[in-house]
């Protein structure tokens, strides 16, 4: 299930610190000055999901989680954070910890998921101590502002597994459902949606990360019953499965 040389594992784990690459701000621009016309990218969303095996030792979990947090000085990352997952949502889920990084390309991607660091850290600290990993990627529908979430910001991931023989138009109903979700719920700073081409996905097809400032305005929106029902009931039918998780972005530290 884990393959070390062709595709990358994760995007750079389980970082219980959060910062942006220094390259960031001289490379990713989303507007030109100079042309008066916007410069748009197919920012590719990473999202793995990590089960740390029981009664491992805190210090193996440290070792990991510094070694993948060093990967984010690597050209290709432009976002990267991880940590302890805070809620999962549904009874699929029995994660303990998520990555969400960010990247231009796909080929970025890939040239992260096989770079030596990457590799080694994945061999050394990660493999010995995880029982279960699942990533899904996708090319965001936009491009999102900010590129980088501040620490503090609430995450949520969303992947869906749909039935099978489901036809085109209900997977661009259900993404069109995910998008609109931002005109009907307040205190949401960003959202993005796909499908996923990660072979590593257990069959979950469609994703989405949904952004907040905090966690009181991730359950403020939760509160919304009636919207959020009548949002599960719209794609209720196309489903075979669901895993959501919440996740809050950990301060950075020197």
């Amino acid at each position: 299930m884990l393959c070390l040389k062709a595709r990358p594992l994760l995007s750079s784990s389980f970082s219980l610190t959060f910062r942006a690459p220094k390259h960031l701000k001289g490379t990713v621009r989303f507007s030109s000055k100079a042309s008066g016309s916007p410069i748009t990218m197919s920012i590719i969303e990473h999202v793995v999901l990590f089960k740390v095996k029981e009664d491992t030792e805190p210090s193996k979990v440290n070792a990991m989680v510094n070694g993948l947090n060093a990967l984010v000085s690597l050209d290709q990352v432009l976002h990267l954070t991880a940590g302890p997952i805070l809620r999962a949502r549904s009874s699929l889920s029995n994660f303990t910890h998520l990555l969400h990084s960010r990247y231009k390309s796909k080929e970025d991607l890939g040239a992260y998921g096989s770079h030596p660091d990457h590799q080694r850290v994945v061999k050394e600290n990660v493999l010995p101590i995880c029982e279960d990993v699942m990533a899904v990627d996708w090319v965001a529908d936009h491009d999102p502002t900010p590129l980088v979430p501040p620490p503090g910001s609430a995450v949520k991931v969303s992947f869906l597994k749909l039935k099978e023989n489901v036809a085109d138009e209900a997977k661009g109903e259900v993404l069109g459902i995910i998008k609109g979700i931002k005109e009907g719920v307040s205190g949401i700073q960003q959202i993005t949606c796909g499908e996923n081409f990660s072979e590593r996905a257990k069959g979950f097809s469609i994703a989405s990360i949904t952004v907040f400032p905090g966690v009181p305005e991730m359950e403020a929106a939760e509160s919304n019953e009636e919207f959020v029902s009548l949002q599960k009931e719209k794609v209720r039918e196309y489903l075979d499965g669901v895993i959501v998780v919440d996740y809050v972005i950990p301060s950075s530290s020197s």
